[in-house]
This record gives C-alpha cells, structure tokens and sequence, in this order.
C-alpha cells in the first residue's frame, strides 16, 4: 500500500489536525492512540466502546447515570493503559 502525505500545522499546544479523508480511511473518531516508533509517530483508532456492546439496556438497570459514567471513565482509562503497555513495546 503506498503511503500518501499531508502537511499539517502543529499549534504551540502541539495539536494537529488529521485530514478527514484520512480520519474516514482508519476510522479515528474521537480518541487516536499515538505511538512513537523508529520511523516516527504512527496513529491508531482507538474503538468506541458504545459500538461495541450494542443495546446493553439491560444490564443497566438499578444503575444510577452518574454511577454508570464513573465506571465507564474507569474503564476507558484501563483500556488506554492497555493499550499504551501493547503498542509501547
């Protein structure tokens, strides 16, 4: 597969924005896991766990919203972990 450049702006805050068409290509869509590897930096789509699971309704129940976010932030934050320790190899 050949590889297709683009120039990017860097802000002073160090955020770049990663061209739609590639976005769409990779399916980055709210969170890319970044690595740092010999030939620089390389993305990766993170999955969304909503999409995921499916209709997950009923497990829910007694369960307050509040409840339920903080558990999903536990989760999340134990998945990027994961993640980081896989790719950081």
């Amino acid at each position: 597969m050949a590889s297709e450049g683009t120039v990017v702006t860097v802000t002073k805050k160090g955020q770049a924005t990663i061209p739609k068409k590639l976005r769409e290509r990779y399916g980055i869509k709210k969170k890319a896991l970044v690595v740092g590897t010999n030939e620089g930096i390389l993305l990766r789509p993170v999955p969304d766990p909503s999409e995921e699971r499916g209709s997950l309704k009923e497990l829910f129940k007694g369960k307050s919203a509040r409840k339920l976010i903080e558990e999903a932030r536990k989760e999340e934050a134990m998945r990027e972990k994961r993640l980081l320790h896989r790719y950081s190899k």
